[in-house]
């Protein structure tokens, strides 16, 4: 079982062996079409979100969600302190 510890404080869990690729600049949010720092696979598809809009919905998908790929790390390493800080 892969438990992410961090900002997503649901109990989603997922096994190794969830179909996951890394994210790209090209995976955008489907809320606000930001890059995309995490992908949540539900039982019929998945979506894609940046930090922001992940951690508005995490309540609402944490519950269904099958895996969450959190990718959000990145960001600072990619863009320093504050990033996707935006609230």
């Amino acid at each position: 079982m892969d438990r992410r510890p961090g900002w997503l404080y649901g109990d989603v869990t997922g096994t190794t062996t969830e179909p996951t690729t890394p994210l790209t600049a090209a995976d955008r949010c489907d809320r606000c079409n930001a890059q995309a720092y995490v992908r949540v696979v539900l039982p019929v598809g998945e979506l894609l979100f940046c930090a922001h809009h992940a951690r508005e919905h995490a309540p609402k998908f944490a519950s269904v969600a099958t895996h969450v790929q959190d990718e959000t790390d990145r960001l600072l390493a990619e863009h320093g302190a504050g990033a996707g800080a935006a609230g």
